[in-house]
């Protein structure tokens, strides 16, 4: 009898272990009969409840996308609001399956929060909100300023970079929640408000009068922001990814809420992979053949999402930039379907 090396048997052994471990969260959200997602306690175009407690924005959508995999039902979510502060321990404790809350991809929480994001939602970058009465054009300008920040983002060290590599000085006026953060501003306690530019705009739309603030032409950094997963469940972590890649490959295929029914019908190699009608990718997640007809029913292609949520569709009238499809001058792209 041929005896196998031992580091061969042991590594049979964490595979086997991995694999059955690999299930687990799917198991967890199906015996459950519901996603917990974890979202921002309330950001226009990204996630936020109204009156009758229905939740709305991009970072929704990604959730609602996940429940019509499994469920094919995208309202079985339970959204958990959640302080920038606290995101990470929730999903950390078990509290939620997905964070989905504007959250910027770093090498630092890539790797020492036990977590994994899972691709870019939003292609976005940090910029500054100013009162036009102050007649402020360039953020090179606010030497001296009093800033409004969040505590417990990437903002702080971004403004701590950008006024430092500028020999400027600054007074920071930080707060826990974004909503105090901007009544803050609103109130004149600060001169600037600082944080995503997507989060300026949505931001601006709860001030008395929006007209009279401006968001200032520089961008400081750079600010992907996506969902994240736990470390150590790949098969969660390969779902949550191929939602999202769905979506952006539905775009890109023309895919949309609307057609979807008449595309399933197609010939084309490329969608009858996606739809299921050739080979088996669906059940490779652990998901079903119609997984991703699922997904564009429940919450269209990622142009719909985008449009609806935060572009022309919507209050925030944000343009696509860098989050336009890469065949269309974006940066905005997706692994193949195959």
């Amino acid at each position: 009898m041929k005896r196998v090396p031992l580091a061969l048997t042991l590594a049979a052994a964490a595979a086997l272990s991995v694999q059955a471990a690999s299930a687990q969260t799917l198991k967890t959200v199906t015996d459950r009969g519901m996603l917990s997602c974890g979202v921002s306690a309330g950001l226009p175009g990204f996630s936020s409840p109204d009156d009758k407690g229905n939740w709305t924005g991009i970072d929704v959508d990604v959730c609602r996308g996940i429940a019509a995999a499994i469920f094919d039902d995208p309202t079985k979510v339970k959204f958990v609001p959640l302080s920038a502060k606290d995101r990470f321990t929730a999903l950390q404790s078990g509290e939620i399956d997905v964070l989905s809350r504007n959250t910027t991809w770093t090498l630092s929480r890539d790797t020492s929060l036990g977590a994994n994001f899972t691709g870019v939602t939003y292609y976005d970058g940090q910029g500054f909100m100013v009162k036009k009465s102050l007649k402020v054009n360039s953020a090179l300008e606010l030497n001296s300023a009093s800033v409004c920040v969040q505590t417990g983002t990437t903002t702080e060290q971004n403004l701590a970079d950008y006024f430092k590599g500028n020999n400027m000085k600054y007074e920071v006026i930080a707060f826990a929640s974004a909503d105090e953060t901007v009544k803050a501003y609103e109130s004149g306690r600060c001169d600037v408000f600082t944080s995503d530019v997507s989060q300026l705009y949505a931001m601006r739309l709860k001030l008395a009068n929006p007209a009279d603030h401006v968001v200032l032409p520089e961008i400081i950094s750079k600010e992907p922001l996506g969902p994240m997963v736990r470390h150590g469940d790949d098969q969660w972590f390969d779902i949550v990814k191929w939602v999202l890649f769905a979506q952006i490959n539905a775009e890109e295929m023309g895919v949309t809420q609307k057609n979807v029914d008449e595309m399933a019908k197609s010939d084309k190699p490329d969608l009858k992979r996606a739809f299921g009608t050739d080979g088996n990718l669906g059940e490779q997640l652990g998901l079903t053949k119609d997984w991703f007809a699922r997904i564009i029913k429940a919450v269209g292609n990622y142009g719909e999402m985008f449009d609806r949520n935060v572009g022309a569709g919507s209050k925030l009238q944000i343009a696509r930039g860098l989050n336009q499809l890469w065949n269309k001058g974006g940066i905005q792209y997706a692994p193949p379907i195959r």
